[in-house]
């Protein structure tokens, strides 16, 4: 998905003829909503849009509810004004909640996966590089990639020799090693595959942007799961900002529900909030 750019978005617009916004009656300014769309990626025009134009929603809402409570507006060091009336109408009207132990323990108890450190591999790779767009180079580099992998498969130590000559990685020159590996040090869709290996060749070559891969894997440390007391207060954190997320959007969902919407077919939604 690519971002709608923010050139040039209000004479798009006009081409469109976007239907005027309003909440309570007071239009929204059209060149604000076209502003808003860049925080918006989406896959046309008129969705970014639709979401720019939610948002916006949402933020008069809640601005208009803090002047509608006379709340006390003191902005924060580079705070706008409706950004203070925002905090403030939040802080005194949803309740901020705190996880107990309990939830803590059930949440780590459940999610084993998403506390443990980091799987690290070492890896050596032969690259047959094809450009993404040459469908016929691609054919061959996969080919070529299966047919050294059958040779590899009855002469594993030549490895180093058919990576100097085939690959087209400048780890040729360190015998295709890739040296030690983590997560987000490599392209995702060569990564993906990778860390799901085991020890020793690949039986079928990786595919990327850059052509296809013999892989090999020389070390592998499975990630060790990490004990609770180091990782609770990271869990009460999350789950304190996902239930208050929750109580947030309900707020705006009331307040949706009692104003009147034009222009769009609202539905307040936990990615609205507060942009």
């Amino acid at each position: 998905m690519q971002p709608i750019e923010a050139i040039n978005i209000s004479q798009q617009l006009d081409a469109v003829a976007m239907p005027a916004v309003k909440v309570n009656g007071v239009e929204l300014d059209s060149e604000a909503i076209a502003a808003e769309m860049q925080y918006h990626p989406a896959d046309t025009l008129e969705q970014a849009w639709q979401q720019a134009a939610q948002a916006l929603v949402v933020r008069q809402l809640l601005v208009d509810e803090a002047h509608k409570l006379g709340l006390a507006i003191s902005p924060l060091e580079g705070e706008s004004d409706e950004e203070a009336a925002i905090r403030s109408l939040l802080a005194e009207q949803v309740q901020r909640p705190e996880a107990s132990e309990e939830d803590c323990k059930q949440y780590f108890a459940s999610n084993p996966e998403r506390f443990k450190t980091p799987v690290i591999l070492a890896a050596s790779h032969i690259l047959l590089a094809a450009h993404p767009d040459d469908a016929q180079a691609r054919v061959r580099a996969q080919a070529e990639a299966e047919a050294l992998i059958a040779q590899l498969q009855q002469q594993p130590d030549s490895f180093a020799r058919l990576a100097k000559q085939h690959s087209a990685c400048p780890s040729k020159e360190m015998d295709g090693s890739l040296g030690q590996l983590s997560k987000g040090q490599t392209v995702p869709e060569f990564e993906r595959p990778l860390f799901s290996l085991p020890l020793g060749l690949a039986a079928r070559p990786i595919e990327s942007r850059y052509g296809f891969h013999v892989v090999r894997i020389d070390y592998r440390e499975e990630g060790q799961s990490l004990p609770y007391e180091q990782v609770q207060d990271k869990i009460r954190q999350y789950l304190n900002e996902r239930v208050f997320r929750t109580a947030i959007g309900q707020y705006i969902r009331v307040l949706a529900g009692q104003a009147e919407i034009e222009g769009i077919d609202f539905e307040a939604a936990d990615s609205m909030l507060i942009q």
